[in-house]
């Protein structure tokens, strides 16, 4: 089984991938969150530079809909040594889909089509998919998996929900089912992509699919940086005394990270917090202490909120 880190804006960042592959590790690839301009900003590039990512298999995701630009971002993206690239069909906001982008470009299967074409023909990268399985219907599916038949995609990462449903409700297993009897002819890898946040949602999606060869999460790691590894052996990967020093360096790692590099408390504390929103859980935090780092304003006060919560996990 193979497991990959979904690419999240804004937060799997460089620094995110880097602390979580050094003290919890677990992952086979890193994908980056989208790219989408012609001309990469100064954040994009620093996100993507090797030196960067150094002993980790990273693979950039772009996001849009004119193959000009798609073109452009790969050929960039050769020069620092990449071999892939990953095609966003999969974000499912409201700003990216209204102008037909991720998710959104489902919706016109004619001009996608045209797009994977000329991409497919001209890309000097190997490129791989990750996709929604339609906008609202069930009937979209097929649809689309006839266009993605005429390609050699390198690998389809498939979150089985539509657009419409955003990250609500239950997962269609059946859909990622339907893909992998499909495509089963054509050579395609499948990945799985879509709330495995436990060890028992895993070992569900494997009784349903037994093929399955490759998972993708986001918000689970988030939630449980040791995810990872607890689906590769089945069970707690660090005795109860390592488990608090192993998250102090990861989050020390982070938040050293984002300080050196943004300019101003609020900057790094915004990071920080929107991580917490979901490591909250793991490390048992009282909901008035997460009520504190919600409300800290300043470095220090969040420290010292920290080592309160620290405290109460050893």
């Amino acid at each position: 089984m193979k497991f990959y880190l979904a690419p999240m804006e804004g937060i799997t960042t460089y620094i995110y991938r880097n602390a979580l592959h050094r003290h919890y590790g677990g992952a086979d690839c890193y994908y980056t969150p989208f790219l989408s301009n012609k001309v990469l900003s100064s954040k994009e590039l620093r996100d993507i530079l090797p030196e960067n990512n150094k002993d980790i298999k990273v693979v950039p995701q772009i996001l849009t809909n004119q193959a000009e630009t798609f073109l452009a971002i790969a050929k960039e993206l050769q020069t620092y040594g990449y071999k892939e690239v990953n095609f966003n069909l999969g974000c499912p906001s409201g700003t990216v889909v209204a102008k037909k982008r991720g998710a959104g470009f489902l919706d016109v299967p004619d001009k996608l089509d045209h797009f994977l074409e000329e991409i497919f023909a001209k890309c000097p990268l190997d490129i791989s998919i990750k996709t929604r399985i339609g906008i609202e219907s069930e009937y979209e599916w097929e649809d689309i998996l006839d266009i993605y038949k005429k390609y050699p995609i390198k690998e389809l990462i498939i979150h089985p929900r539509y657009q419409k449903e955003f990250y609500k409700g239950t997962p269609h297993v059946d859909a990622f089912k339907l893909a992998a009897d499909s495509l089963k002819n054509n050579g395609i890898p499948l990945c799985y992509n879509g709330e495995i946040t436990s060890v028992k949602r895993y070992l569900d999606l494997l009784n349903k699919i037994p093929s399955t060869e490759a998972v993708m999460l986001g918000r689970g790691v988030l939630a449980n940086p040791e995810l990872f590894q607890l689906l590769r052996n089945g069970e707690a990967t660090l005795p109860s005394t390592e488990k608090l020093s192993t998250f102090k360096a990861f989050h020390d790692e982070l938040l050293a990270g984002y300080m050196d590099y943004m300019s101003g408390d609020q900057p790094v504390l915004y990071k920080m917090k929107e991580l917490w929103s979901y490591m909250g859980p793991y490390v048992q935090a009282s909901d008035s202490l997460l009520k504190k780092v919600r409300k800290a304003k300043r470095i220090s006060e969040y420290e010292s909120v920290i080592q309160t919560i620290l405290a109460e996990m050893s």
